[in-house]
């Protein structure tokens, strides 16, 4: 905006505008922004991290399976220098342990097609070929061990070809590399397609999606969760047809979102999510002077506060607690503003006030936020700022099965993602 423009405003949109500029600016704290965006000063007066006082300390876990145990005795007395015999009984007073990495080196086993000449006919016989010769020189743990790396560890193919060159001792091509991945990817199919037709019965879903770069183009990653299964899925669009197709027809129950509108009208039920609704919240109650966001703020205290003990109350109760926050927020509603922030965050609650606190009638069910998929879209966020992105859709929709699998398996218990990464691709 220019001079021109400022003088033509009338005093009350030069007020206005002065008002707007003098608003903080948003932090991860009152926003979706990532915490490292925030201001140096802001992060500088934060509270410090590590234990705060009077918190128990924690120790690492003795092995119960070592490899090797080494007793060391004394063999002298400290007190009158007298030799202590090796056939004393001798009580273990500490434990002390070393952990070490064994030196890695690629195992190579060659196969050599051998002809032998039959001595009756003199015919040259030769050996049928052996199956390691007929597909990829490289076993199930070396796929699995890329995979990993690529997916879970966000490692770009030149850092790939490089972690395989001075840990392992294994040259790899990263030529060879991408076909690595890409054969791993599809043993994911079959379970990826169990995880789906989990989700397609599944009375309880939750989704959220993210931006991601593939092919050069903006495209974006999903991820559908239910209690029995977790969904990634690669997209070229964030349209409501993607979750259409997703469930095939099925209509879940309850869904819970933030209030995206793709995200909206796929159930009986929805929840909104409200960590995200105490976001925007939390800035309008710093940026202006006006009561209500406060109000709202307190409001949504209370409302977290039903929602962690949801389960353990009698129904009666909850009843009771749930009209409560309804009635308290149709004042707050209903309350006059001039603010235009108050006033804009009392029109986003109000369009989603039949959806938040329906956690209060699916106790037990569903959560009063979407965090858990937040945080199964965490790692999809570092791989896309670490690496800027897929360079084909095939990349993108094989590591988003990749995903679905084990984040799938991660929901029992006594899983880590190495081991189901190799179990799938050893299968």
């Amino acid at each position: 905006m220019g001079r021109s423009d400022l003088e033509r405003l009338s005093k009350e949109e030069l007020i206005e505008l002065v008002l707007r500029l003098q608003r903080p600016q948003k932090t991860s704290r009152t926003s979706s922004k990532p915490p490292s965006t925030d201001r140096k000063e802001q992060r500088e007066r934060s509270k410090p991290g590590g234990a705060k006082p009077g918190h128990d300390g924690h120790s690492r876990i003795l092995s119960a399976t070592p490899d090797e145990v080494v007793e060391h005795r004394p063999d002298r007395c400290s007190c009158c220098s007298a030799v202590l015999m090796a056939d004393l009984p001798g009580e273990t007073i500490s434990i002390h342990e070393q952990v070490e990495l064994p030196e890695v080196a690629p195992r190579v086993t060659q196969h050599r097609r051998l002809a032998v000449r039959c001595r009756a006919c003199g015919t040259q016989v030769a050996a049928s070929v052996p199956d390691a010769a007929k597909g990829t020189p490289f076993g199930p743990r070396v796929h699995a061990m890329a995979t990993y790396l690529k997916t879970f560890q966000a490692l770009s193919y030149e850092r790939l070809q490089s972690a395989f060159a001075d840990l392992f001792g294994l040259t790899v091509s990263q030529g060879g590399l991408m076909n690595m991945l890409r054969r791993a990817q599809g043993a994911f199919a079959a379970e990826r397609d169990r995880a789906i037709a989990a989700l397609r019965q599944a009375r309880v879903i939750a989704s959220d999606e993210t931006g991601v770069r593939i092919e050069g183009c903006n495209a974006y990653h999903w991820v559908f969760r239910c209690s029995e299964a977790v969904v990634h899925h690669a997209s070229a669009t964030r349209g409501a047809i993607v979750v259409r197709t997703m469930m095939d027809g099925h209509r879940p129950e309850v869904w819970c979102s933030d209030r995206y509108s793709a995200q909206q009208g796929h159930a009986d039920a929805h929840q909104t999510c409200l960590a995200h609704l105490a976001r925007d919240v939390a800035y309008a109650d710093e940026a202006s002077e006006d009561v209500l966001p406060s109000r709202l703020k307190l409001w949504l205290h209370q409302a977290f506060a039903l929602a962690e003990e949801v389960a353990t109350l009698a129904a009666s109760t909850l009843t009771r607690k749930r009209r409560a926050l309804e009635r308290s927020l149709e004042a707050i509603l209903a309350a006059p503003t001039s603010c235009d922030l108050a006033r804009d965050i009392q029109s986003k609650v109000r369009r989603a006030r039949h959806q938040l606190l329906t956690f209060a009638h699916w106790p037990g069910m569903i959560d009063a936020t979407n965090n858990a998929c937040e945080r199964a879209l965490r790692p999809a966020v570092i791989q896309r700022k670490v690496t800027n992105g897929y360079r084909a859709m095939w990349a993108a929709k094989g590591e988003a099965d990749i995903r679905t699998v084990v984040d799938t398996a991660r929901l029992g218990p006594g899983t880590n993602a190495f081991k189901t990464i190799l179990q799938t691709v050893s299968a």
